[in-house]
């Protein structure tokens, strides 16, 4: 019994300190840079990408979209598109996650986020979600399972996973939303107490990913209900996840 406190202070806090200035080394991919006068309209990137997320004349890149492969970055010899480690990503309107030429990490991250003072004062200082994985691969899922790592510790935030709606401020959707679980994801938000919020959280919930446009798929969910929180990625970053969700509370 005693070795436990002795190895737990000799360990000390393993969990990151500040996850606002923490870093990621590559090769993981974040935040693209754009240069429209580069670019010389090839169309190889467009061609290429297997979601859509690239549109030419202006050059735009859809993080909604965008699954990360990296493919555009280095079809493009003179580096129009260019990824970075930075990975605050969310945002809480979709229209944003569309990057333009010119637009850097800092004028992303400002812009990311409105003031919303009721979002604070009903769920800053404790956030409960009750997780659905409509059709998922498992990756966007086992990286919010690692949210509650050791070192990214979402819970001393006061955010945590629920295992009902009916303990939760809201539900947070994984998956490109599958014809099967539509009904099911419809009764875990009929289920979840008001106020509530949605939040979408990898390329496949927020635009379906490479199976946009699939008949298995069921979206009209996300047509009826307004969307909260959008958090890019395939799969999200931990980091990404938790950042966006502590700027969303404007924490």
């Amino acid at each position: 019994m005693l070795n436990i406190p002795r190895i737990r202070f000799r360990q000390g806090d393993q969990a990151i300190p500040d996850v606002k200035q923490a870093q990621i080394s590559s090769p993981f991919r974040g935040f693209p840079r754009l240069n429209d006068g580069v670019c010389r309209r090839c169309g190889e990137c467009v061609q290429h990408c297997p979601t859509h997320a690239i549109s030419l004349d202006p050059l735009r890149l859809d993080l909604g979209r965008c699954v990360f492969c990296g493919d555009c970055q280095a079809l493009c010899p003179r580096q129009a598109i260019e990824f970075t480690t930075f990975f605050k990503l969310s945002s809480d309107r979709r229209e944003q996650l569309v990057i333009a030429s010119g637009i850097n990490e800092s004028d992303y991250e400002k812009a990311a986020f409105r003031a919303r003072s009721e979002i604070h004062r009903l769920f800053g200082r404790s956030l409960k979600l009750r997780q659905v994985s409509a059709a998922g691969c498992n990756g966007c899922e086992m990286e919010l399972n690692a949210c509650s790592n050791v070192n990214f510790d979402m819970g001393r935030f006061g955010i945590d996973i629920v295992a009902s709606p009916r303990h939760a401020d809201g539900i947070l959707i994984t998956g490109p939303i599958s014809e099967n679980m539509a009904a099911a994801l419809e009764d875990a938000y009929q289920n979840t107490p008001e106020p509530r919020v949605i939040i979408l959280a990898g390329s496949c919930a927020i635009s379906g990913g490479v199976f946009e446009g699939s008949p298995a798929l069921n979206r009209d969910f996300l047509d009826r209900y307004p969307i909260d929180l959008f958090i890019p990625g395939c799969p999200v970053h931990p980091l990404t996840c938790v950042n966006g969700i502590l700027s969303f509370l404007q924490r």
